[in-house]
């Protein structure tokens, strides 16, 4: 830890890692608030694996080809959006059992992928990148899109917090009231698209799930309230990030996975100090 703090007035690299962790657990803090509340976590995951298939494709086209102003983020971006317009469609029109679209999304984007990252010069190392995530390559430019999407996410929240409360808490009642239900959540599925896009930097594309969840189902332990709920998931989310990423610089450890572990400790001690209480009132 006294490495870390030591570290982090050295090198910029750091406090660009440090910056993102704080800046990424505002989106992640107010998106994984109304995942959680519409308990579509499933939906998250299968954007978050789909995005492999645009960042695959872009990699192969900037590498082989030569197409140097098509990058991985572009790509990633691409195929969330596709990804979760395809699910806001098919949720809204198809007669298809919700599982079976998410299965298929998720397996068609991780195959397109993995399809094209094995035909990439240095797939391997790439992979495991996009896999597993790399916060202590984060760049100037991805500090400028993670604060754009906070401010977005924020000024979303503050505008239209009656709409979202209406279909996070009672979709078909807010249908019968008028409003326009699938318009909402395809622009709610895009935000999440474009969250997710952010997150893979920090954890990675298979970890994004738990960083959505886990601080946000801890917040819905200690308050009801939606709004208070938000703030205590960003801040559990700060936690988390700044604490995960701390804890792993001395020993070499993966960041993403230890981000994850804090997250996990968090809510696993909040779950026991609550039973401990709820007994001790009995």
């Amino acid at each position: 830890m006294l490495e870390f703090i030591n570290d982090l007035l050295k090198f910029p690299f750091l406090q660009m890692a440090l910056a993102a962790s704080i800046l990424a657990s505002v989106a992640c803090g107010i998106v994984g608030t109304y995942v959680t509340v519409r308990r579509i976590t499933y939906i998250a995951g299968a954007i978050a694996h789909c995005t492999l298939g645009g960042m695959g494709a872009a990699r192969y086209l900037q590498t082989e080809l030569g197409l140097s102003f098509i990058t991985p983020l572009t790509g990633a971006v691409f195929s969330a959006l596709v990804a979760a317009l395809l699910i806001a469609y098919l949720q809204a029109r198809s007669t298809m059992r919700q599982d079976t679209i998410l299965s298929a999304v998720w397996a068609i984007g991780m195959a397109i992928g993995l399809l094209f990252i094995s035909k990439t010069s240095g797939y391997n190392e790439d992979l495991m990148s996009y896999l597993f995530g790399d916060i202590l390559m984060v760049s100037p430019f991805d500090l400028v899109l993670i604060g754009a999407l906070d401010l977005f996410l924020i000024l979303a929240t503050i505008l239209f917090r009656r709409q979202l409360d209406a279909i996070a808490f009672d979709e078909e009642f807010a249908r019968l009231s008028g409003l326009p239900v699938d318009l909402y959540n395809t622009i709610f599925l895009c935000t999440v698209a474009l969250t997710v896009v952010l997150l893979v930097q920090l954890v990675g594309i298979i970890l994004i799930v738990a960083l959505l969840a886990l601080p946000a189902a801890t917040a819905g332990r200690i308050t009801s309230r939606l709004p208070t709920m938000i703030m205590v998931a960003i801040l559990l989310c700060i936690f988390s990030t700044v604490g995960g990423l701390s804890i792993s610089y001395t020993p070499d450890m993966p960041a993403g996975a230890t981000i994850i572990l804090t997250a996990a400790s968090i809510y696993l001690a909040t779950d026991t100090v609550l039973k401990i209480k709820g007994k001790l009132k009995k």
